[in-house]
C-alpha cells in the first residue's frame, strides 16, 4: 500500500483572510486529506487569538474544492454529543460529495474540557464516555431510527434520513493508545491515528519513539486479532509534530523522505503534517513545506 501524504490547516486564520487560500492550495498541491482540529480553542499561542469552528470550517472548504478528502482530527466527547454530531456529519458527507473522514478520540484536560462548565473528565470517564460514544454515533450514522439510553448519552428516536453518501457510514479514524481505545479502533474503525507516546515528547528519541510507535502497533494487531480482523487491512495515520522528531522532518525534502520512510516500515499508510503556521511550533519554511507536499509522494512510493 503506497503512502499518503495529508495536512492539517488550523482554523485560526478568517476565511477572507487567508483561510480559504490554504484549503484551496492543499488540493493544488495534492494532498490526499486537510484535516482540521476540531476544539473551542487550543493551546498557547492560540488560546488567545481567533479559532473557528470545524464544522462550518469544513463545509466552507467543501464548496471550494473538488477532489481533497476533508475531515476532523481529532473531534472528541469533550463538547459534543453523538445526536447532534451524527446530524452535521451527515450534512457535512453530503455537501462535499462523500469526502469526509471523522478523526474521533477520548478527549482530554485542555480548555475544552472544562468549556461548557463541567469539571474535568477523569482518565477513567473519559475512557468510559468514549467507549458509549463511538458505538452509539455508528449506529446514528448507519440506522434511520436509533432510540438509546446510557450511562452517559441518550437518543430518543433520533431521525437520520438520508444517512451519509459514503455507505454504511463515513469513515471513522480512531485516535487511540490505551486497551480500551484501541479495542474501539479495531471494531468501529477504518483506520488507526496516533501521535506517538507523549511521554517522549520533551526528552525522547527518534529511536526511543519508533520503539514506542511500534508497540501501539503490535496492541492495534492484537485488539485486531481478539475480533477475527486483519490489522493490515486497516489505514494507520502518524499526525506529526508531537514525536521528539518535533518539526525537524520540514526542514529539507531529504529530512521528511527519511523520517515518513522510517514510519511507513511500522505499517503507516497515512503522514499527516502541519500546515505551516509562523512564531508557533509549526513554524515551516513555505517552499520547502511545499516541496515536501509535491515530490515526497513519489519518492516514498
Amino acid at each position: 500500500m503506497s503512502l499518503r501524504l495529508s495536512t492539517v490547516i488550523l482554523p485560526y486564520r478568517r476565511w477572507h483572510e487567508g483561510g480559504r487560500a490554504a484549503w484551496e492550495r492543499a488540493e493544488q498541491l495534492g494532498f490526499h486529506t486537510a484535516y482540521t482540529y476540531d476544539h473551542l480553542s487550543w493551546r498557547v499561542p492560540f488560546r488567545d487569538g481567533p479559532w473557528f469552528g470545524a464544522v462550518p470550517t469544513l463545509t466552507a472548504a467543501a464548496a471550494v474544492t473538488e477532489r481533497l478528502r476533508l475531515g476532523t482530527l481529532v473531534t472528541s466527547p469533550n463538547f459534543r454529543h453523538p445526536v447532534t454530531l451524527a446530524k452535521e456529519l451527515i450534512s457535512l458527507d453530503d455537501i462535499s460529495g462523500g469526502r469526509i473522514t471523522l478523526g474521533i478520540g477520548a478527549g482530554g484536560t485542555g480548555f475544552d474540557a472544562t468549556a461548557l462548565g463541567q469539571e474535568p473528565w477523569t482518565p477513567r470517564e473519559r475512557a468510559n464516555r468514549f467507549a458509549e460514544f463511538v458505538p452509539l454515533l455508528d449506529r446514528l450514522l448507519t440506522q434511520e431510527s436509533v432510540s438509546y439510553e446510557g450511562d452517559f448519552y441518550a437518543a430518543h428516536e433520533a431521525r437520520n434520513i438520508p444517512g451519509c453518501v459514503q455507505r454504511p457510514r463515513l469513515p471513522f479514524a480512531v485516535a487511540a493508545t490505551g486497551p480500551r481505545g484501541l479495542a474501539l479502533a479495531a471494531r468501529h474503525g477504518q483506520a488507526w491515528v496516533t501521535t506517538g507516546d507523549p511521554r517522549l515528547y520533551e526528552n525522547g528519541t527518534s529511536e526511543q519513539s519508533i520503539r514506542a510507535i511500534r508497540g501501539q502497533a503490535e496492541k492495534l494487531a492484537d485488539a485486531c486479532a481478539e475480533i477475527g480482523r486483519d490489522a493490515a487491512q486497516m489505514d494507520k495515520i502518524l499526525l506529526t509534530g508531537f514525536t521528539p522528531d518535533r518539526a525537524r522532518p520540514l526542514d529539507s525534502l531529504d529530512a521528511f523522505v527519511d523520517f515518513a520512510g522510517r514510519h511507513r516500515e511500522l505499517g503507516f499508510t497515512e503522514i499527516v503534517i502541519h500546515w505551516p503556521v509562523p512564531e508557533t511550533v509549526f513554524a515551516a519554511e513555505e517552499k520547502v513545506f511545499e516541496q515536501i507536499a509535491m515530490d515526497a509522494p513519489a519518492q516514498l512510493g
